[in-house]
């Protein structure tokens, strides 16, 4: 069976619940996971520690790109990064690596999963190239540690396939960990986190922009608390907000079957906190 869970940060208890509701089994089962593996809750070492040994397969999010800009130096860890223990780890050099190898897309099962979203223009095919890409960058340790202090930023707000260097990965970085809203000519908004009804002016949800060329490709990502689950036959949305004390959520997405479990989590961050 193959099980799709919204975002973990660092809640390892309820990962483990989550596993028996299914009865995960690894030497059966596959678990993809749609970013932002660590931060803010409890546990980021033990759910990092976990989801590496059952094989899990991942992509990265914002706060799992944020643990590689502390881990590196660039930026000093903020009190609900809640990373401490897992920076002074014996095997964190080992973890960190194993987090740079997952890339921003990936397709199975039909479903094309992200954590944050796609910009209009992006088509399917498009979207798996730009994150290998982008991948191929954090993955290689040399020119991780090139682009790693240019990463953070909310320029450009557009995509143009003409960008080139920091400016085209960051705007790659910002649209599959960090979207919710854009224009109707592609501009995201990168400061709203409310739900959809609060879109910006001549804003609207990324997966309701009309011309999106992604139509007709199944969709699956987290990152959005405040929206809530969406269980729809082309879009999956994911995070449930467990560690503001919502629920974790998985989906089972293969042969066809769809099957929503969920498990109530213990509240690790006030809401409306950053």
């Amino acid at each position: 069976m193959d099980w799709l869970v919204g975002d973990l940060q660092g809640c390892d208890a309820a990962l483990g619940r989550l596993l028996d509701a299914v009865g995960f089994s690894p030497s059966r089962d596959r678990l993809w996971l749609l970013g932002d593996l660590v931060g803010r809750g409890p546990a980021s070492l033990a759910t990092l520690r976990r989801v590496r040994d059952l094989g899990a397969q991942a992509v990265l999010g914002n706060h799992d790109l944020n643990l590689m800009v502390v881990a590196a130096g660039h930026r000093k860890a903020q009190p609900n990064d809640k990373i401490d223990t897992l920076l002074a780890a014996p095997d964190r050099e080992e973890l960190l690596e194993w987090l740079a190898q997952q890339p921003l897309a990936r397709r199975a099962q039909g479903w094309l999963m992200v954590h944050a979203g796609l910009l209009p223009a992006w088509t399917a095919e498009q979207t798996l190239g730009l994150s290998e890409e982008l991948g191929a960058v954090l993955r290689d340790p040399q020119a991780r540690a090139d682009f790693l202090p240019r990463m953070m930023g909310n320029q450009p707000l557009r995509w143009d396939d003409g960008l080139r260097g920091t400016d085209r990965l960051r705007c790659l970085v910002n649209a599959f960990t960090r979207l919710r809203f854009v224009s109707d000519d592609g501009a995201m908004d990168l400061a709203t986190k409310e739900g959809a009804g609060a879109a910006p002016e001549g804003h609207r949800p990324w997966f309701e922009h009309p011309q999106r060329a992604s139509h007709g490709q199944a969709i699956a990502f987290g990152h959005w608390s405040t929206l809530g689950l969406i269980d729809r036959p082309d879009l999956l949305a994911l995070d449930t907000g467990c560690v503001w004390g919502g629920c974790l959520t998985a989906a089972r997405i293969d042969d066809g079957r769809r099957e929503i479990v969920q498990v109530h989590c213990e509240q690790a961050m006030a809401p409306g906190a950053v």
